[in-house]
């Protein structure tokens, strides 16, 4: 890896960012690349979990109350027994994040519900989180990967229906030479892919060679490269404005923790403040996509509208 592009200024590599929308629904989102979702998966899972195959599902979690809110998440799948996987990128710090990964695990937990008679037996549900920060607030218990579970006082399981698994990828700093296990190549594999320009030593093995085969953007039609570069600049541009409000907020003497809130503020009204922009821009895209002749089913996965919304264009 070139050391001198990491951390420095927007550069063109050969490999996308996974961290973007695009990026990332492109190695563990398509039914092509399910390989590398169950690989990954098998490198973080408890034993009990493990899976040899999943069936991949819609990403919107619709409720049976039409009153009530969606959920969109980046990855869904059911593993042979019956187990549901939720794998989500999450790029921005959020305040209420947990509640969020509550929230959309609750969402799959409700699909188990089948009318007449039943007797409440939940298969396991497993929320899996890539942070593109850390959420752990106190220094002394940092730790990379938390696995969350339901656990009376005494520590005791209480029940094993829900499993919760949080990467914080900003405390994964080993080097190429430190890798010891497979989940420490995939870590080192997405903390690290953008700045690579060729496959390391240590990451020549088939599965990860499929996934920089997938991850060679320059290899796309113009009209998916396009829709990788509007995701890409739409992960700079959050990290952008988030990173300028804190340094904003800061030399106006403001504490960091108040800087970072007001930098969430401002993020947050910006980012609502352009929806409807971006709304536009994701159909200017499909209709780039389904002039070029690709399939509505892969448009539907790249912009998140649907069938119906494309059928029109």
């Amino acid at each position: 890896m070139d050391e001198d592009k990491k951390g420095g200024e927007d550069m063109t590599g050969r490999y996308f960012n996974p961290y973007t929308d695009f990026g990332f629904k492109k190695i563990f989102g398509e039914e092509a690349n399910k390989a590398l979702l169950i690989d990954f998966l098998n490198s973080i899972l408890p034993e009990p979990y493990q899976v040899a195959d999943l069936a991949l599902h819609p990403t919107e979690l619709l409720p049976e109350n039409p009153l009530f809110r969606s959920a969109m998440v980046d990855v869904a799948c059911t593993g042979p027994n019956g187990e549901r996987f939720i794998v989500e990128m999450q790029k921005e710090k959020q305040r209420w994040f947990k509640d969020r990964a509550l929230f959309y695990s609750s969402a799959v937990i409700q699909k188990h519900a089948t009318r007449g008679d039943w007797d409440f037996k939940l298969n396991p549900v497993i929320f899996v989180a890539i942070l593109d920060f850390e959420y752990d607030e106190h220094e002394e218990r940092r730790e990379i990967e938390r696995l969350v579970s339901l656990k009376d006082q005494n520590g005791v399981t209480f029940s094993e229906s829900l499993q919760m698994i949080f990467l914080q990828m900003p405390l994964f700093t080993k080097t190429e030479s430190e890798l010891e296990t497979h989940k420490d190549k995939w870590l080192y594999f997405l903390k690290n892919l953008e700045f690579f320009d060729e496959i390391p030593a240590i990451l020549r093995e088939p599965i990860f060679e499929q996934a920089f085969e997938v991850a060679e953007w320059i290899k796309y039609p113009p009209a998916l490269q396009e829709a990788y570069w509007k995701s890409r600049m739409a992960y700079l541009d959050n990290i952008n404005t988030f990173n300028y409000a804190i340094e904003t907020a800061e030399e106006k003497g403001v504490a960091r923790g108040e800087a970072i809130g007001e930098a969430r503020g401002e993020a947050r009204g910006r980012a609502e403040g352009h929806a409807e922009g971006r709304a536009e821009e994701k159909i200017e895209i499909a209709r780039g996509m389904k002039q070029k002749g690709l399939e509505v089913a892969l448009i539907t996965e790249l912009t998140g509208l649907n069938e119906k919304e494309i059928e029109k264009l």
